[in-house]
C-alpha cells in the first residue's frame, strides 16, 4: 500500500446556523474540510450550506438513497454548492450509483472540480445484528466489501466505511478508491452512537485517505486545540 496523507474532516452537526459559522471560522486552517449533513442542510437550508461551502472545503453528507432518476435529478440540483465530496447510499444499487455519476460529469463538463462521489456501506451505528434485522445476515465486513465492489464498478469514487473495513477494502479493491471513515474517537473520548470505531492514528496507518470527526472537536472547550491534536497525531502516524 503507499502511503497517503489522511486528511481531517470536522462534522459540524448542529441546526443552528450561527453555531455552524462559528465552529468553522474556529477551524478553519485546522481541519482539511467540513462535513455538512442533514441536521444542518434541513434546518438551515442550501443557501447557508453553499455560504458555509464558499470558505472551506466541503463534504456534503445526506446520502441520498432513492430510484435513479431522483437521485440524479438532486444531485444535479445540489451541484452549484461545489462541494468536495458527497454521498448517495451503495444499498441504492448499481444504475443509481452509474447515473449519479454520469449526472455530476454533465454538471462539471465545463472545467470546474467535479465532486467525488462516495457510496455509504453499512453505517457506522450498526454491527451484525442490526444487519440481521433488516434481512442482511452477513457480517458488516463482508457486506462492505460486497458493496464496495459494485460501488466502485458502477462509478463511485470512493466509499465511506468503518475503519475496521479499510483494509479488507484496500485488498479487494487497491489504493484508488478514496475510503472516508467516520466513526472516529480520539482515545479516552466517549463512544456515543458508534460501534465500529478506532482512533485517529489507527485509522491512518490502515490507509484511510479521510477521517470524520465530529463530538470530540466540537464539544471541545477548544474545537480548534482539538483538531490541532488530531492532525498531529495523524501526521506522527504517518512517519
Amino acid at each position: 500500500m503507499s502511503i497517503r496523507r489522511t486528511r481531517l474532516i470536522a462534522a459540524l452537526d448542529t441546526a443552528s446556523h450561527d453555531q455552524a459559522q462559528h465552529w468553522a471560522a474556529a477551524l478553519e486552517g485546522k481541519v482539511d474540510a467540513i462535513k455538512l449533513g442533514l441536521e444542518f442542510t434541513y434546518a438551515c437550508g442550501l443557501d447557508a450550506v453553499k455560504s458555509l461551502a464558499a470558505r472551506q472545503e466541503l463534504f456534503l453528507d445526506l446520502k441520498l438513497h432513492d430510484i435513479p432518476n431522483t437521485v440524479a435529478s438532486g444531485l444535479r440540483a445540489l451541484a452549484p454548492i461545489q462541494p468536495s465530496l458527497m454521498t448517495i447510499h451503495a444499498l441504492g444499487g448499481a444504475e443509481m450509483i452509474s447515473r449519479s455519476r454520469a449526472v455530476l460529469e454533465e454538471a462539471f463538463d465545463d472545467g470546474r472540480k467535479r465532486p467525488k462521489l462516495l457510496a455509504v456501506t453499512v453505517l457506522t451505528s450498526m454491527n451484525e445484528e442490526s444487519l440481521a434485522e433488516i434481512g442482511i445476515n452477513t457480517t458488516p465486513l463482508k457486506e462492505v466489501v460486497r458493496l464496495g465492489r459494485m460501488a466502485v464498478r458502477a462509478g463511485a469514487d470512493g466509499l465511506v466505511c468503518s475503519a475496521h473495513e479499510i483494509t479488507a477494502l484496500r485488498d479487494a479493491l487497491g489504493d484508488g478508491p478514496e475510503l472516508v471513515v467516520p466513526g472516529i474517537r480520539p482515545a479516552g473520548s466517549s463512544t456515543d452512537d458508534q460501534k465500529r470505531i478506532m482512533t485517529p492514528a489507527q485509522a491512518a496507518r490502515a490507509g484511510a485517505d479521510w477521517i470524520v470527526v465530529g463530538r470530540p472537536i466540537t464539544r471541545a472547550n477548544d474545537p480548534a486545540a482539538a483538531a490541532q491534536a488530531i492532525q498531529d497525531e495523524l501526521q506522527a502516524a504517518t512517519l
